[in-house]
Order: C-alpha cells, then sequence, then structure tokens
C-alpha cells in the first residue's frame, strides 16, 4: 500500500536509497504493492522535496530483490553518474492519488484512507486519532492519544472490526492491556 504523503493529493511510492555502480542507477525503497506499474520506464513521479523533481523513470531493473533505477531530471538530463544520483537520496516518490485504482477488496484500504480517521473502542468513546501506517510484520495503525503515548493497534479485523471512511472513524476492540503497551 503507498503510504501519505504531506500533501494530501499524493501518496508515497517509493524513497530513493544509496547509488548502485557508477553509472547512475540509484536503489529504491518500494513503498507499493505495484512497482512494476508506478516505475515503469516514462513515468513522472512527482518529489518530496519538490525541487528534485519531477522525476522520469528511464530504466528499471531488479537486482538481488532490489528495484534499481535511471532516472531524468525535469531538463530531459539523465542521471548518468554515481555522484549525480546521489544529490537524489532519501527523496520521496509520489503519485497523485487520483491516479490510484480503485481496490477490488471491500475490506482492503489505501493507507491515506486511514491516516486521520478517529479511533473509538466499541462504547463509542474516542481513543485517538491515526496517524500513520506501519508495515511491518504485521500492519499497525499508530493512533496518536492525547496525554498518552502513542498506540500501535494491529490492523486485523479481530482488533479493527469496523472502518468508516466516509465516517471518518474506525473502531477498536483491544484486547486487554493492548493500549497500555
Amino acid at each position: 500500500m503507498p503510504e501519505p504523503s504531506n500533501d494530501t493529493d499524493t501518496v508515497v511510492v517509493g524513497r530513493i536509497g544509496r547509488p548502485h555502480g557508477v553509472r547512475g542507477l540509484t536503489t529504491v525503497e518500494v513503498r507499493t504493492d505495484d512497482p512494476e506499474l508506478r516505475f515503469a520506464p516514462g513515468q513522472v513521479l512527482r518529489t518530496d522535496p519538490p525541487e528534485r523533481g519531477p522525476l522520469t523513470v528511464v530504466d528499471r531493473r531488479w537486482h538481488s530483490g532490489t528495484l534499481l533505477l535511471q532516472l531524468a531530471a525535469p531538463s530531459g538530463d539523465v542521471y548518468a553518474t554515481r555522484e549525480d544520483v546521489d544529490t537524489l537520496r532519501n527523496t520521496l516518490l509520489l503519485v497523485p492519488v487520483a491516479d490510484l485504482p480503485e481496490l477490488d477488496e471491500p475490506d482492503s484500504f489505501y493507507d491515506h484512507q486511514l491516516v486521520g480517521l478517529s479511533a473509538r473502542l466499541t462504547d463509542g468513546s474516542v481513543v485517538g486519532e491515526v496517524t500513520a501506517v506501519r508495515h511491518e510484520a504485521q500492519d499497525l495503525l499508530v493512533v496518536r492519544r492525547p496525554g498518552a503515548a502513542d498506540a500501535l493497534v494491529p490492523f486485523v479485523a479481530a482488533i479493527v472490526p469496523t472502518v468508516d471512511v466516509a465516517g471518518g472513524f474506525l473502531v477498536l476492540d483491544p484486547p486487554e492491556g493492548l493500549l497500555e503497551l
């Protein structure tokens, strides 16, 4: 799932890492379910910070499970050396929310749809607000709680039985002690 960017009209689909080799290839930390589409040659990607882009994908290849990209600057000049592409390190790669396909499964959500939702318990009391979604061994909702540390809530149906994007909330039914961790 792509993650939200600071710009509500875009989502993060990758982050540029370190250079690979000497010919201007860079590693990319993939943050999308469809890297073949998002990083196809010819794709134009917005960037954060914005002054580094937009960037055009010139070439894409996989090396030992790591995505490698050759990129071109807004001027059309290809980043051709290790030093050139190193100036892009840690740049976030973004796509417009409008370009995201509809999800086929009714209980599937993009991260940007979850961030900002009010988190309520089954009795209706408000716990806090979802501020992020972490994709680790298991997807975790980061819930900011007033006057308390952020809570990490596993995003599974048993603990999050209801997600109402249109209503602006989700319901938590946490096991005892989860919110105190």
